[in-house]
This record gives C-alpha cells, sequence and structure tokens, in this order.
C-alpha cells in the first residue's frame, strides 16, 4: 500500500518575504518545489519512501487502522523525543485496513501523505545522517484521537538524499501510564450516561484520589475536596507524581498534612483536552463532571458534598479550565486557585486578536506571529510551525483531529462543522480566520462573558479567585491576563475581591505548587470552621 505526499502545501507566493523564503528552500534542496497537485515531469524532487513492517510479538496488538508519524532528525538529536525544533523533516500518512503481517509504505509522491520540512535552508547538506523514529497511533473506539496507546520504530542513521528509501519496524509499545495505588491512592472510573449517551456508546470517566493521613484513622469523618485539573492533555495518572515523590508523601502523610481529599481528575477528551466543558463536539463534559463524576468520588471518599467544601486548583490549561468551572458554575465550588491560565481575553490570544486579525500566522505588522518564547523575549517558534506540527499529528490532515493545543481549542470553543468534524476557526494552510466561527468562541472568552453578566455571577464569586501568571510567560498567558485584571479592578456591585498577581520575569507556571494550595485550602476551610 502506497501513501502520496505534497512537498508544500498549495499555497501562493503573497510577499517578498514568502517568496525568499521558498528560494532558500529550493536552493538548499537543490530540488523544484512544485505546488500540490503539480506535475513533476522532467524537475528532480526529493522522495522518501518507507517501508514498514510489524515485529511478529506485535502483529496481534498494532489495529489495521491508524496514523504513522515519521521523524527524521539530525543525527545530534539521538535520544531524544522528536519535536518541532529538533525535527528537520517529518511525514505523516493514515492506513486503513493494513494487514499487519505484511508491509505497508508510506511515500511523499502520494498526494494523501503529509510532509513538513524544517530548517532546510539552514545550509544543512543531504548527506548527512538521520535518525529515523516511527511512531504508529492506532485508532482505538473513536472516542478521542489522542490515542493512549501507540508503538514506535527507529533506527539509528539514514543518508538523507533527493532520493531516500529505508526500512523501519514496529517494534515497541508505547502502553498508557498507570495509576500506582495503595492505602492512600485509589483509582476510580465511572461510566457517564450524560456523554454515553452522546456519544451512542460506552464512555467512562476516571480520577484518582489521594487521601489523607487520618482517613482510614477516622471512619466517621467527612473532608473538603481539593479537584486537580492537569495541563493540556494530563491524565490522573498524574497522581504518581505526587504519591511516588518521597518529600511530598512523607508532607502528606506526616503531622502538617492537610486533612483534604485530593482528586486529580482527567482531561481526555474526543478530540485532545476536554477542558472538562460542555461542546458541541465532545459533548457534556461539564455537566458529566458536576452532576455525575464529582458526586459519585464525594459520596465514595466521605466528602462534605456540598458546594462550601468544594475546591479547584490548575496550571496552563488546568489554570484556564478551573477559572472557567468557577465562574461557569459560581455555587458549585468555593475557590479556584489559577495559574498562568490559556488565554482568557480572545482580543489577546496569545498575541492574536481573533475578532478583528486577519490571520493566526502573521500579525498586523505582516510579521510571523510567534507562538512561543524565552523569559528573555526570544521567539522560540511561531504560530504557523505549531499549526502546521498539528496538521501533521490529524487524521483529517488539519489540526481539527491532532489531539494538540487547537485541536483541543477548536473542540471546545467551535460549532460542529458539515462534515461532522469541529469547525475550523482559520484555515489549516493559509491561517486565515473565519470570522463567523470566532464569533462563535465569544460565549468562551472569559472576560467577555463576566463583562456581560457581572450583576448577577461576580456576587457569586466573591473570595473565590486566586489568579497567578508570569510577566514572561512562555505562551503570553499574561498578555489576556492583564486586561483580565483590568475588569476587575474595574467591577462594581460587587467590586470584586479576586486576587491577580504577576512575577517580573517569570516564565509559563514557574510558581505553580499544587502543595502551597493544599495549604490555602486548608486554612481557608479552618477559617469556614470557625465562622460556623
Amino acid at each position: 500500500m502506497h501513501f502520496r505526499i505534497p512537498l508544500m502545501p498549495n499555497k501562493p507566493i503573497v510577499n517578498i518575504a514568502d517568496s525568499v523564503q521558498i528560494l532558500k528552500l529550493c536552493l538548499a534542496a537543490s530540488i523544484v518545489c512544485l505546488p500540490l497537485g503539480g506535475s513533476a515531469g522532467s524537475a528532480a524532487r526529493l522522495s522518501i519512501k518507507a517501508t514498514i513492517s510489524v515485529s511478529k510479538e506485535l502483529q496481534s496488538k498494532v489495529k489495521p487502522n491508524g496514523r504513522f508519524l515519521i521523524y527524521l532528525n539530525p543525527s545530534k538529536s539521538a535520544g531524544k523525543p522528536p519535536v518541532y525544533g529538533d525535527t528537520e523533516f517529518m511525514l505523516a500518512g493514515n492506513i486503513r485496513n493494513w494487514n499487519t503481517a505484511k508491509e505497508a509504505v508510506i511515500d511523499s509522491s502520494d498526494r494523501e501523505v503529509r510532509t513538513l520540512g524544517f530548517d532546510l535552508n539552514g545550509g544543512k547538506e543531504y548527506a548527512n545522517h538521520y535518525q529515523c523514529i516511527l511512531r504508529y497511533k492506532q485508532d482505538n473506539d473513536g472516542t478521542e484521537v489522542f490515542q493512549p496507546v501507540c508503538f514506535t520504530g527507529q533506527i539509528d542513521s539514514v543518508v538523507l538524499a533527493a532520493k531516500t528509501a529505508f526500512r523501519v519496524t514496529l517494534d515497541k509499545e508505547v502502553p498508557p501510564t498507570r495509576v500506582i495505588t495503595n492505602k492512600f491512592v485509589q483509582e476510580f472510573t465511572l461510566k457517564s450516561r450524560l456523554l454515553s449517551s452522546f456519544q451512542g456508546k460506552p464512555y467512562y470517566l476516571s480520577a484518582a484520589v489521594l487521601l489523607p493521613s487520618g482517613y482510614w484513622d477516622h471512619p466517621e469523618k467527612k473532608y473538603p475536596v481539593l479537584y486537580l485539573v492537569p495541563g493540556l492533555n494530563g491524565r490522573h495518572d498524574q497522581v504518581n507524581s505526587f504519591s511516588q515523590n518521597p518529600e511530598f508523601f512523607n508532607w502528606w502523610l506526616g503531622p502538617e498534612g492537610p486533612q483534604v481529599v485530593n482528586v486529580f481528575l482527567d482531561s481526555k477528551g474526543p478530540y485532545g483536552d476536554c477542558y472538562q466543558m460542555n461542546s458541541e463536539n465532545n459533548g457534556p463534559f461539564g455537566d458529566a463532571l458536576t452532576q455525575e463524576l464529582m458526586p459519585y468520588i464525594e459520596s465514595q471518599c466521605r466528602g462534605y458534598g456540598i458546594p462550601k467544601y468544594r475546591f479547584l486548583d490548575g496550571a496552563s490549561t488546568g489554570g484556564w479550565v478551573v477559572l472557567a468551572l468557577q465562574i461557569f458554575y459560581p455555587d458549585y465550588f468555593n475557590g479556584a486557585w489559577s495559574y498562568s491560565p490559556d488565554p482568557v481575553d480572545f482580543e489577546r490570544f496569545g498575541l492574536i486578536d481573533i475578532y478583528r486579525d486577519k490571520s493566526v500566522y502573521d500579525n498586523r505588522f505582516d510579521y510571523l506571529q510567534p507562538k512561543s518564547r524565552t523569559i528573555y523575549g526570544e521567539p522560540k517558534y511561531s504560530m504557523k510551525d505549531a499549526i502546521q506540527g498539528e496538521n501533521m499529528q490529524g487524521p483529517s490532515n488539519t489540526y481539527a483531529t491532532s489531539g494538540r493545543q487547537f485541536g483541543a481549542y477548536n473542540a471546545v470553543f467551535s460549532p460542529k462543522g458539515k462534515d461532522g468534524l469541529p469547525e475550523l476557526m482559520f484555515d489549516p494552510v493559509t491561517g486565515r480566520i473565519d470570522r463567523a466561527v470566532a464569533e462563535k468562541w465569544k460565549r468562551w472568552d472569559l472576560k467577555r462573558y463576566l463583562e456581560s453578566n457581572w450583576q448577577t455571577v461576580g456576587p457569586r464569586l466573591q473570595g473565590k479567585l486566586w489568579i497567578w501568571c508570569g510577566d514572561m510567560d512562555d505562551l503570553y498567558s499574561n498578555v489576556a491576563l492583564r486586561p483580565f485584571q483590568k475588569f476587575i479592578e474595574s467591577t462594581q456591585n460587587p467590586r470584586s475581591d479576586a486576587q491577580i498577581s504577576f512575577t517580573p520575569m517569570a516564565g509559563h507556571c514557574a510558581a505553580f505548587s499544587h502543595k502551597d494550595v493544599l495549604m490555602k485550602v486548608a486554612e481557608k476551610v479552618s477559617r469556614l470552621a470557625g465562622d460556623n
């Protein structure tokens, strides 16, 4: 079976910078670059052909439908996981009805395959040796695109030339990590009636619980509950990083350990991170969380089961989620600690104004829009790099099914498209923003929501919001939080008591400490007890 891949997307040259970039690419590669659908004729083209097999031990485990992702990294990157900065070439293609006892071929000449090249104009010669890393993300039951199990293969060296062929075998299974349970760590799985109805098939929610030191000694006692929402695509096995950390676990079980039930949520969703929100594409995750999973866990772990003793914390994606949960369910929780939240103002979605800008790739100065930076302001990679990388991950060849950051945003914030997939907020090739879809994102703009609903929501948020951000946030989260803070400080009837703080020269999530939040929850619970 063969797949075909265009060297470059069919994007017209729109300015001098683009044409110079493409000219450099062609000169460095000593090839003629043709747009999608072009005819090769007598022109030489970069051709990469990978023949893929499966080891006998894994043939029964590898499913017939999935997506190949092939990374060619410089030999100096050997041993490192494939990431945007290290990967010079990437090929991706779907396979259907694969007889895994036979070989499959992914070929850069096939139109259904995609390729992505980095640093092609950096003066490197094709005679360099490259490490080949193959990942196979197999389809599962259709309830998520970001599969928990994949298979990998690797060869130490590939000599990359204008025409390159090599063989690689899938010989290693990468299973999902597991929760390590003990007397104080328990794992819960619950079939969700709401999500199963939406999916049309059984759908399960998972969580892990870290029990306080006095839990087993006082079977009559009830406890406050703190829910930790993980960062992007985080899983409930994050509890392992705490229960397997001797310093934290000794403190947790010691005399200073707070008497709080600590729940670790799972962010698995159909298109990546579910953001714990109701959405047209993912289903009613917010309702399933608040109506099914949380009541179930609190009943099983002797939580109070009332909002007064229910709290949230999280960082990055988790930081946005805990804010949104507190704001959209203001009476259900009694406090949210948010660190470096994803954009809370969509006029500053990173550095993008989704309501006015024309493109997510180029800013209003016709310059590449950066996606990430160092704390010294040095851009690390662009929005265009990030989205092209996501396009490679997605079985649809777009970020809509990447299972990554913008795939998740798009699934939560966008309506369902005519093809059944989330409608794209911007074009995956040109980056051009679809104004109609961007308008649909407004309901998830937290600053805009509070501006419109402060008189009814504001009084119910008093004493419940603590937000921190570094002023040199890697992902520009501080840029959105500044106008959010300005709004909060302008509020009247009531004047908000939300605590928002910034640290100069600090990066993404630099100040996040789950231990600190646990102690703050314990302090607040102590004050609540004193008020009774």
